[in-house]
């Protein structure tokens, strides 16, 4: 399977998980949302191996630093998910504290990112050749990109009170 079919059902899977995050959900479907998120990020580890081409030497080393470094994302992803659930909830009413608010979440949370990104790469470089961290990092903001063009077209824009939707 070619990274590019990979990661159009990987961005399927968290399509899926980012709708039903903004959508606010009843604790009934609560389950069904925590299955989703899950095999969304199942299927994230998945596209990595499937594009790694790991030794097994370099397999057994990887994928503990990866598992680190993915709960570390996972951690952030949450608190994205919590933005857009508090922006979905108000985005057609904003004030300007909220809007101030919610700018400095994002890039808050951007930076994070860039953080645990900058942080695991010495972990990694200790396990693979250079070239694989290249390239998983690479993998990493593919994916990571194409969750942001789903989240993107499923977010709306920030509306003051009583100012009329951007068409």
């Amino acid at each position: 399977m070619s990274l590019k079919s990979i990661l159009a059902s990987f961005t399927a899977a968290s399509l899926v998980a980012c709708t039903l995050g903004l959508s606010g959900l009843a604790s009934a479907q609560s389950s069904q949302k925590q299955l989703d998120v899950a095999a969304a990020r199942a299927q994230r580890k998945a596209t990595v191996g499937a594009n790694m081409s790991l030794t097994p030497d370099e397999a057994s080393k990887f994928w503990p630093v990866y598992d680190a470094y993915e709960k570390s994302m996972d951690r952030i992803e949450d608190r994205h998910v919590k933005e857009l659930k508090d922006f979905a909830a108000k985005y057609n009413n904003l004030t300007d504290a909220d809007a101030q608010k919610k700018l400095d979440e994002v890039i808050a949370i951007q930076q994070a990112r860039l953080d645990v990104q900058k942080e695991y790469i010495p972990q990694f470089r200790a396990v693979i050749p250079q070239v694989k961290v290249t390239r998983f990092y690479q993998i990493d903001n593919k994916i990571q990109a194409l969750i942001q063009c789903d989240i993107a077209q499923l977010v709306p824009l920030a509306q003051s009170p009583g100012e009329a939707a951007p068409q």
